[in-house]
Formats: structure tokens, C-alpha cells, sequence
């Protein structure tokens, strides 16, 4: 099921089947939303004996701070690849009490997992001896998702006793993993004590919105890892020709495409100085989730970007209504990106361009002739300069004095007409 709000229906369970909570959380990274995470990865087994809770979004946040999708997801925060600058969220702290203590594999123990004065745990073994016990006491307040709505609950500080049975008398040695307190949620993780079990029960004082790990494992650490680098703004002049041989990965470093995909491309019938490009190589619309737009888009740079001037080498592969686009002050990706606005400067395979004030190019700013044509290679160089912009084809001036009232900032951009083959070369803003 879809955010099963922790509930399984009955006739699920009557199929002794395995449960999964196949989409949930989709919530934001901060520490409410590290509540709810904490909370709904013990209560989906607690009350709705699902075993598998699979988290709505990315593990990593690599897009830049405006678009939709920023600040979701179980996430280690890296916006500035140009600087290398990360951030670890809340929720991956959460995260880390359950998977630093368990395995696939692993089964959960048939308790009740309710705590007198609110809250829940779940206990695990590996079958070999091994157990982990979590322990959350989330409040409402700082446990809610984002769907479904939450009904009003209340935790209180309680002492809570737990009592082993069976083998786990003889063979456990507890450790009491550090405790995750929503106000500082950042702590990392560490053993707290460490001591064999004499009797068959043991108790704990737990206080509210607070995560503990028991366990029999000594593996819980945090990475060793230097300080990230100081956070950076976008380089104020960047180039990029491409030139990569033997790149370590398809895309290029910084573009972050939106619609369609920009990959390195070696283009072995030019004899001259457009070997290494870079190439939009979806050629199909896909089936999309949300309303993705028809042309294809590569977002780079800083949203805050008032002025710019964006230049870049471009070759047409599609005859007859094949286009390219270069483009500044855009406001918009992700889910919303077929609204997206901004200047954008387009050449197509006819030979015409246009000046249009959005992606979707029903805002016509200004349009003519150009005597651009595919399977060539042409130069497009768009400057945005407070109020007006200007474009110039192979360094010539091709059109001037359109006016910008919005969006007063953006990013740049590169992308195509439609889904088609296009190649870019020699990238340079400032």
C-alpha cells in the first residue's frame, strides 16, 4: 500500500502475504520529518505488520535550493557539486538506528510493540542470537508526514521495562546506542553503555521524542569522514568544452537536466573542433508522472542570477523542425518545468529564430530569420542586461532591445524543440 498511515487492512492480512509500505513518507528532511520517519518505521510493523517501509524520495538532494523538490527526502544534501559541499539531514540520523543495527534478512520478533505512555519499538534477530530493539516515543507534533493525516495521540516520559526470554537471556550483551533527541537531531551515533544482562528484564527512562538502538552488535559508528569544504555560490564564470575522453560518468558535471537527458558524446565525423560534445539523446517523450514539459531542458548555474551573457556552440541533427535553445533567468524545474519561464533564444532547422518568454514558446518576445541550418554547427549568444536582451548568431548581432519584465532571475539553460538528437559545445557563462 500507498502512506498506509501504519494501518494494514484486514483482508491483507488474511493473505498471510508478505506487507510492504510500498510508497511512504514524502516528507520534508527537518526534524519534524525525522519524526515522522522514526515513528512510521517502527508503527508500520507495530500496527500494520509490514515488514518493508519504502521511502518516497531520493537519498540524495543534488538539486538546487528553488526547485520543488528540495528540502524532501531521506537526504544527504549535496547542491554544490562544484564545491563539494554536503549536508547530512535529520533523517538519515533516523535511518541509522535501524539499518546500522540490522541486516536483510533479519526478523522481526512477534511482540506488542506499544509503550504504556505512547511510542513504540520493534525488536529483530538475525535467528543467530543477535538482537536489536528500537525505541521511539515521537509526539504528534513532531511526527507528522505529510499524508495521511495524523489523528491527535499523546506521549508521555515513561520507564519502560523489557523482558527476555529464551536464548536471549544467556547470549545477549546490550549495547544502549546514542539517543536522537529531536533538538539535536544531528548527534551521531555512539554507545551510550555496555554491560551483560544478569537478570531477565532491564529498564529504561525514556523521555519524549527521543530514538534509542539496543543491540547485541558493536558495528554502530559514525563515518569517519573530514568536514565537508565550505559552501560556495556558482562559479560567476564558468566554461565547459566537453572535452572528456574517457569520462567517469554520461552527464556532464553542473547541467542538471530537467526534461530529456544531456550526455558526453563523442562525435567521430567531425574532423575539426566538435569531437567531444555534449548531446540530448532521448528521442521519445516518456510516459511521465507529472506534467512534464515537450521540450527537453538542462538547468545550470544560481537561481539568484539577475545578468548574464550565455554562449554556446550548437548543432541541429533533426531536419526540417529540429531547434536548439539557449537561455537565461529561468525560473522553474522539476514537476512544474512545462510552466517554466524566462528568455529563451531559439534557432531551428528552417532557418528562423525565435525570442520567447517561456519554455513552451507560446510568449513570442521577437522572431525572424536567421539562415541557421541543421547538421552545422553555429554559435548562439544570449545576454540579458537588467531590462533588455540581445542575441547574437556566430557573433554577429541577430536581434536587440527585447524587453524582460520577468522573471527578474534564474538560471541558464540549454535544451532542443522537442525530443530529439542535438549537440552543444563550448558552454560558457558569466
Amino acid at each position: 500500500a500507498h502512506y498506509p498511515g501504519t494501518k494494514t487492512v484486514p483482508n491483507a492480512l488474511l493473505t498471510k502475504k508478505k506487507l510492504w509500505s510500498s510508497e511512504d513518507y514524502s516528507t520534508f528532511n527537518d526534524e519534524v520529518g525525522a519524526g515522522c520517519w522514526a515513528r512510521i518505521l517502527n508503527q508500520n510493523y507495530v500496527n500494520g505488520n509490514m515488514t518493508s517501509s519504502l521511502h518516497f524520495f531520493s537519498k540524495f538532494e543534488t538539486l538546487q535550493k528553488k526547485f520543488n523538490v528540495s528540502k524532501l527526502g531521506l537526504q544527504l544534501k549535496t547542491q554544490e557539486p562544484w564545491s563539494g559541499h554536503y549536508k547530512v539531514e535529520a533523517p538519515i540520523w533516523i535511518t541509522a538506528h535501524t539499518t546500522q543495527f540490522t541486516q536483510p534478512g533479519w526478523s522481526y520478533l512477534q511482540v506488542d510493540g506499544h509503550l504504556e505512555g505512547g511510542g513504540s519499538f520493534v525488536a529483530l534477530t538475525d535467528g543467530l542470537g543477535n538482537l536489536t530493539i528500537i525505541i521511539e516515543t515521537m509526539t504528534h507534533n513532531h511526527s507528522q508526514c505529510i499524508r495521511p493525516p495524523l489523528p491527535h495521540f499523546s506521549v508521555t516520559p515513561q520507564r519502560a521495562t523489557f523482558y527476555l526470554k529464551g536464548s536471549f537471556v544467556s547470549r545477549c550483551r546490550i549495547h544502549l546506542i546514542s539517543l536522537v533527541k529531536l533538538v539535536a537531531i544531528h548527534n551521531q551515533i555512539r554507545a551510550r553503555q555496555y554491560h551483560k544482562l544478569a537478570r531477565l528484564d532491564f529498564s529504561l527512562d525514556l523521555n519524549v521524542d527521543e530514538v534509542y538502538t539496543l543491540t547485541t552488535l558493536k558495528t554502530g559508528q559514525k563515518c569517519g569522514c573530514p568536514e565537508p569544504p565550505p559552501p560556495q555560490p556558482f562559479p560567476s564564470n564558468y566554461k565547459d568544452d566537453f572535452n572528456i575522453r574517457n569520462p567517469p560518468f554520461s552527464e556532464a558535471p553542473n547541467f542538471a537536466d530537467q526534461t530529456g537527458v544531456f550526455e558526453y558524446f563523442i562525435n567521430a565525423s567531425d574532423p575539426g573542433d566538435h569531437v567531444f560534445t555534449l548531446r540530448q539523446v532521448v528521442v521519445e517523450r516518456p510516459i511521465t508522472w507529472a506534467s512534464d514539459a515537450d521540450q527537453t531542458i538542462s538547468l545550470i548555474g544560481n537561481f539568484q542570477w539577475v545578468n548574464m551573457t550565455v554562449t554556446c556552440d550548437i548543432y541541429i541533427e533533426k531536419q526540417r523542425d529540429g531547434g536548439v535553445f539557449v537561455a537565461g533567468r529561468v525560473d522553474n524545474g522539476g514537476i512544474y518545468v512545462r510552466r517554466t519561464k524566462g528568455v529563451f533564444f531559439w534557432v531551428f532547422a528552417d532557418g528562423t529564430y525565435r525570442v520567447t518568454g517561456d519554455l513552451a514558446g507560446e510568449e513570442i518576445l521577437m522572431k525572424g530569420l536567421s539562415g541557421v541550418r541543421d547538421n552545422a554547427w553555429h554559435t548562439l549568444t544570449l545576454n540579458i542586461q537588467g531590462t533588455s536582451a540581445s542575441g547574437l548568431l556566430n557573433g554577429y548581432l541577430l536581434w536587440e532591445n527585447v524587453t524582460i519584465s520577468k522573471p527578474s532571475n534564474g538560471w541558464a539553460a540549454i535544451g532542443t524543440r522537442s525530443f530529439e538528437f542535438a549537440q552543444f559545445d563550448n558552454f560558457h557563462i558569466e
